[in-house]
């Protein structure tokens, strides 16, 4: 049995990139780590809150490569400086990673109370009818 997939089906052309993107997302290899929600704004915003308690701004990155918002979580180590007689809140780096759509842009993060907000925005293209002149052979 042939394995038929979107870049071979005779109606889809063009969406091997698509299907490209499909595999790279079930491989971005999220953990469970850091919790996070993802709601919708408006009709064309949305918002990913992750959970990022202990974690200061210096701690985080956000960047966009090739269409993937990535957040970097990494805590300095001050464990030279305490003395823990229990250690039960992890301080472990994450790396927590989203694909985007075609069109979907990154805006605003904001920190409050532990929580790390990303506002995102869908800009719709406009939509293009062309007409396509048949030449004579």
């Amino acid at each position: 049995m042939t394995k038929l997939t979107l870049g071979s089906h005779p109606h889809m052309l063009g969406f091997e990139q698509l299907e490209r993107l499909l595999e790279r997302t079930a491989k971005t290899g999220n953990e469970g780590y850091p919790p996070f929600n993802i709601e919708q704004t408006s009709d064309r915003g949305y918002r990913i809150t992750l959970a990022v308690a202990g974690f200061a701004e210096e701690d985080l990155s956000i960047t966009v490569e090739d269409r993937q918002l990535v957040i970097r979580g990494r805590q300095r180590d001050d464990s030279s400086e305490r003395v823990y007689l229990h250690r039960g809140i992890a301080a472990r780096q994450f790396q927590r990673s989203f694909v985007l759509a075609e069109g979907v842009d990154v805006g605003d993060a904001t920190m409050e109370n532990g929580l790390l907000h990303i506002d995102l925005t869908q800009v719709m293209p406009e939509t293009v009818v062309q007409t396509i002149k048949i030449n004579r052979g």
